[in-house]
């Protein structure tokens, strides 16, 4: 066989025989492909989803600390701070 003739080559590239994808049973890749790239862009809007909804059901926790106050009532609330003592820390802090 010689530079000037194709031989076995010239149906391997053309997609003939098992070597090329035409006719060998590959049809399904396209499909599953096609599902994969489907899955990343449900998972990346349900991310997406997920983090706006974490981000704004807290909306204290990002840009700005608790304050005196909000601490104070938190403390009140669990009970570990009686009625008194509430109202002499709370006096204490909005005279500040």
């Amino acid at each position: 066989m010689g530079w000037g003739m194709t031989g076995n080559w010239g149906n391997m590239m053309s997609g003939g025989g098992y070597g090329g994808y035409g006719n060998g049973g590959y049809w399904w890749m396209g499909i599953m492909g096609m599902v994969m790239q489907l899955l990343i862009v449900i998972g990346v809007i349900l991310l997406v989803m997920y983090l706006f909804r974490h981000i704004h059901r807290q909306p204290g926790v990002i840009g700005r600390q608790n304050s005196g106050l909000d601490i104070l009532r938190e403390r009140y609330a669990r009970g570990e701070i009686d009625s008194a003592e509430y109202q002499i820390i709370k006096r204490d802090l909005e005279s500040k």
